[in-house]
């Protein structure tokens, strides 16, 4: 590592230290030369992998794209940032789990729609209105109607 005093090129760590919720580390320098003292951060960089279109085309994954859109479906109702945060870490978390280097929208959507289920049955329809582009109303009612559906609980 240079310093960013001198630009002598050998430093020496002194300390190195955990932050941000052990997502990265801080190191303490010395700088062999002028003696002087630094620190440096250093995390890991995680390449979410390209989104292929339904036409084909390939773009760069947009958390902000997906931020906006759950922020939609979830207009006025009881969601917090926080809780919307958490799901979109969710989501990118199982993205990145994948390991592949390309997802389509159409997994993303599906990502999106579990979480949502899960917050909220009135943003998930919101959103499954708008992402899987109802022919008619019956169409619609049936996703209702599955939602409505009692959930098998499991007793352990």
């Amino acid at each position: 590592m240079r310093c960013p005093y001198c630009h002598h090129l050998e430093t020496q760590v002194i300390d190195s230290r955990l932050v941000n919720d052990n997502h990265s580390v801080r190191r303490r320098r010395r700088c062999n030369a002028c003696d002087r003292r630094f620190n440096t951060y250093e995390t890991a960089e995680i390449r979410m992998p390209q989104v292929i279109k339904a036409r084909g085309e390939r773009v760069v994954f947009d958390e902000t794209k997906l931020r906006t859109s759950m922020t939609r479906a979830l207009h006025k109702r009881p969601i917090n940032q926080d809780q919307i945060e958490e799901a979109i870490l969710a989501i990118k978390q199982t993205i990145q789990q994948y390991g592949e280097r390309d997802i389509t929208s159409q997994q993303v959507g599906e990502l999106v729609m579990n979480q949502l289920s899960q917050m909220d049955e009135v943003a998930f329809v919101r959103f499954a209105s708008v992402y899987r582009s109802f022919n008619d109303v019956s169409e619609f009612t049936q996703t209702i109607a599955r939602l409505t559906q009692p959930k098998p609980h499991h007793n352990d």
